[in-house]
């Protein structure tokens, strides 16, 4: 058993957990600069992109790098210093660090090692786009960012679909299409909101059904950071999730050319998607036997 009485004025090493702004930098707390000034230490995902935090309010402290390549060695050179009874603050590039971030395992060094851990409140983009979604938030769960690995993708994706909370997941622009489908295979049409840019003069927030959103996401050229909301299984009729299945396969290839705009190649890929079906077979189905 480990209780931790925070504020009792010992001597003890200390982990802060700081979180920076996710954009605007009007959004640092005031304890939050306090913090950064008086510990002996930052360890920063990216030493370049923190130390312009560091300068623009005028924090001193020394600086070194604590990112997803050096976690373990640096870690444990970490530890020594809190060891020491020094005060070591953890930050990430932007918003709360240990959320899909390596500053998670020095949380897990620091409270094995019986030495407090004090976690400021700061920005969050997860919790900034499921507020202004406009989706449920009694219940949610927050994933991150999705395996790149297809299998492994299609694995958690399986296991999230069932599930009645509303879902948050990270995503880069670059992948936010693909992602977008993988969710409508194996979630349907559900409502979703794309938040992008949060907080940053062009900030915005994209709101409707996968396929709207889906449909925004290839004539948009996107930028910056993704936060995706997803409705929870719970709130859609089940006949959603699979709304084609009273259609042909050439139907459902049709209604794809019809009404979002993509080419038979495209459309004959998503139906094979949707249908677990090889491709082979539905490019057979439809320019063979279908026309």
């Amino acid at each position: 058993m480990n209780i931790q009485n925070s504020f009792t004025g010992t001597e003890q090493g200390t982990l802060y957990v700081v979180p920076t702004p996710i954009g605007n930098l009007d959004d640092m707390t005031f304890r939050a600069v306090k913090t950064l000034k008086e510990v002996d230490i930052i360890a920063a995902e990216d030493t370049r992109n923190t130390m312009k935090l560091l300068h623009y309010f005028d924090i001193q402290t020394e600086l070194i790098s604590y990112h997803e390549h050096n976690k373990e060695s640096r870690g444990q050179a970490l530890l020594k210093r809190l060891e020491n009874g020094a005060s070591i603050a953890v930050v990430s590039d932007a918003g709360m660090p240990a959320i899909s971030d390596p500053g998670e395992d020095l949380v897990r060094i620091a409270v094995e090692g019986a030495h407090p851990v004090i976690v400021l409140p700061g920005a969050n983009a997860a919790l900034c786009a499921l507020v202004g979604s406009g989706l449920p938030s009694k219940e949610f769960v927050f994933y991150g960012f999705l395996p790149r690995k297809a299998k492994e993708k299609e694995t958690v994706l399986k296991r999230l679909a069932a599930l009645p909370a509303t879902l948050l997941f990270y995503e880069s622009p670059y992948r936010l299409l693909d992602t977008l489908v993988a969710l409508h295979h194996h979630m349907g049409n559900r409502k979703v909101t794309v938040a992008r840019e949060l907080t940053k003069k062009f900030e915005s927030y994209i709101r409707g059904s996968i396929e709207d959103v889906m449909g925004w996401a290839r004539e948009n050229k996107v930028k910056g950071e993704c936060s995706i909301v997803v409705e929870g299984s719970d709130l859609i009729e089940e006949k959603n999730a699979f709304w084609w299945s009273d259609l042909t396969i050439v139907q459902h290839v049709d209604h794809y050319i019809e009404h979002d705009a993509l080419s038979s190649k495209d459309a004959i890929k998503r139906v094979a998607l949707e249908r677990h079906l090889p491709k082979r077979t539905v490019y057979n189905a439809y320019h063979v036997n279908g026309q």
